[in-house]
């Protein structure tokens, strides 16, 4: 052979070798990167609320064409309220392990030991976001930026009152002035998040509050028209306002997924990024149900049953669904896989991890059941349950609300491969199958339940990061028989009807900081005829006794300070009770507040 040709064919094997071998130090570097995580989550948006679900009416092309780019997982489930499955999903535990057993009155606050996906990937080396609802406590030892996330900004509460520069918003804590519609800001400040952070791995969690009532689009001067017209559309196919409403939001929704995902494809950042839309329970829209029975707080599959799609680009396989059964406590597990990190030894976990199933785009469930539970002020296995396996479900939904075992239902059974929609009761044709869910149900209620105590939390009071604190009306344990709570959107609660001075509404503190409290309190009051109301707040053997000034009104609210309170540390209970045996007709209270003044 020509010595020139061997030399050349050297040279080339050479140059195939080395490129071979750039290629795949760069392959590894590629898998080596941990990737970043984008998981949006929406707010009382059903399973049906979505194009890939079948509905004729609603328009949501940016999810529809992430399903055709990803997985799409037809049976996710959710916890039939939004606080527990929020819960599950930060700690991959069912909500009822971690103390919280509510939406609001205290008991939506997560336990202080409990360990959040946020935190796992912080010390991963990731950094953290969170944009829009958090619902897992509002208090400063409870807040997000305490819980593993670097940045936050959102709500703390199940739901906000104004959606046009929305006024119960904070940046870690501190409470902030916006102007815009709140699903454009949210997106918005998650955009920023990943084009400050796009050279390291992150996790960006877009929690929209959208589209929970109050069903609102633009309301502001100029920003109204531009809402009206997508309600507009949704009432020219024949919706009634508050579903066209509700399709509207969605719409909004779909359009700032768009914004957001083109971001991510602008930074090159698609072959790094799981991206994840999904729902925290299910839906409240009426127009069309897939099929589905029940709703939002019901233990049927349209409680519980919501939107899951999940694309990595050229690392999942595109356009494929599944009806493996998994669960929104599978994504704590999924997510330490994806970012090679061991669950913490420490975390006993009811999740899976499903990253083989989106590897594959199907495949079995990682569970032989799922469980669903859920009652508002306490938790017990008579009232509304279910438990299920790929096939038979069995549900317990007494209409007349029968907490008692003494009144239990032996439950409805459901073969879900036949009759996905709940319709027939096959309890008699399988009592063999009815028994065993059942018995496998209390066990598994016993088990998420042991050494719990549910109640309202402590509220932390004298944090070197909240040196004013709110007592809000939910957070109070009322006692007495005339005294009323009026929910009317956390910040507005009040508790009313003061109608003599044996009733009193006491909140349970956890001082952190001993020393000198101002004492402040918000409140309407009227009274016809007028006369003088008093109002007397105790801690302990510390009393201060005061004249409240009336308002114009019950409904126009006065913030008045009351005097000083010297506070212990530790745990120690805080009441307000009418002086007058007569109580104080026409006062709706508001709130307290305690400023800390330093020591005594």
């Amino acid at each position: 052979m020509n010595p020139r040709r061997i030399l050349l064919s050297m040279i080339l094997l050479l140059v195939s070798s080395l490129l071979s071998l750039d290629s795949q130090s760069l392959h590894a570097k590629e898998k080596s990167r941990q990737p970043n995580i984008i998981l949006v989550m929406t707010d009382d948006q059903g399973y049906w609320d979505t194009e890939i679900s079948g509905n004729p009416k609603i328009k949501t092309p940016t999810i529809k064409k992430l399903a055709a780019e990803g997985v799409t997982f037809t049976r996710f489930y959710a916890n039939m309220v939004c606080a527990p499955t929020r819960a599950g999903l930060m700690t991959g535990r069912h909500y009822l392990r971690t103390g919280l057993y509510n939406t609001r009155f205290g008991g939506d606050t997560l336990g202080p030991n409990e360990t959040t996906i946020a935190q796992v990937l912080q010390k991963a080396g990731y950094k953290t976001g969170l944009f829009g609802k958090w619902h897992l406590g509002r208090y400063a030892q409870y807040q997000p930026q305490r819980r593993g996330f670097d940045h936050f900004f959102g709500h703390y509460h199940g739901h906000i009152e104004r959606y046009t520069n929305p006024d119960q918003v904070v940046v870690n804590g501190t409470p902030v002035e916006t102007r815009g519609y709140v699903t454009d800001l949210f997106t918005d400040a998650a955009i920023d998040f990943i084009q400050r952070n796009q050279q390291q791995p992150f996790f960006c969690y877009l929690a929209y509050n959208a589209p929970h009532s109050p069903f609102l689009l633009d309301t502001s001067h100029f920003g109204q028209p531009e809402g009206d017209k997508l309600i507009e559309k949704y009432l020219a196919k024949g919706l009634p306002l508050r579903e066209a409403r509700i399709y509207a939001m969605i719409e909004r929704i779909d359009q700032n997924l768009s914004r957001l995902l083109q971001t991510v494809h602008d930074l090159k950042l698609d072959q790094e990024t799981v991206v994840i839309f999904t729902s925290d329970n299910g839906g409240v829209s009426r127009g069309f149900k897939a099929g589905l029975k029940g709703s939002k707080a019901s233990a049927y599959e349209g409680g519980t049953r919501v939107p899951f799609v999940v694309r990595w680009t050229d690392h999942f396989p595109a356009g494929k669904t599944t009806d493996a059964m998994v669960a929104q406590t599978d994504l704590f597990p999924t997510f330490c896989q994806l970012a090679g990190v061991p669950v913490p030894s420490n975390v006993k976990l009811d999740g899976e991890s499903i990253l083989s199933l989106m590897e594959q785009g199907g495949g079995k469930s990682p569970h032989q059941y799922l469980y669903h539970t859920w009652d508002r002020y306490t938790p017990n296995p008579y009232h509304r349950w279910a438990i299920h396996g790929p096939r038979f479900k069995l549900v317990g939904h007494d209409p007349q609300g029968k907490k008692k075992k003494e009144g239990e239902p032996q439950g409805q059974l459901y073969d879900l491969q036949e009759d996905p929609g709940e319709k027939k009761n096959v309890a008699d044709q399988y009592p063999e199958k009815v028994s065993e869910l059942r018995g496998e149900f209390l066990r598994w209620f016993q088990d998420v339940t042991a050494g719990q105590v549910y109640e309202p939390a402590a509220i932390p009071v004298g944090d070197e990061q909240e040196p004013e604190v709110e007592l809000q009306p939910s957070w109070a344990l009322l006692k007495g028989d005339d005294l009323e709570y009026s929910f009317d959107g956390y910040d507005w609660d009040t508790i009313d009807n003061w109608k003599t001075n044996s009733d009193t509404a006491t909140w349970q503190l956890d001082v952190q900081k001993p020393g000198r409290y101002e004492v402040e309190l918000s409140y309407g009051y009227r009274a016809e005829p007028p006369a003088p109301g008093q109002l007397q707040i105790a801690v302990g053997d510390q009393k201060l006794d005061y004249e409240l000034p009336m308002s114009t009104s019950q409904n126009v609210f006065l913030k008045t300070d009351v005097g000083t309170l010297d506070l212990k540390q530790g745990k120690q209970f805080l009441s307000v009770r009418a002086t007058q045996p007569e109580g104080v007709k026409g006062l709706r209270l508001n709130s307290l507040w305690l400023k800390s003044l330093g020591h005594p």
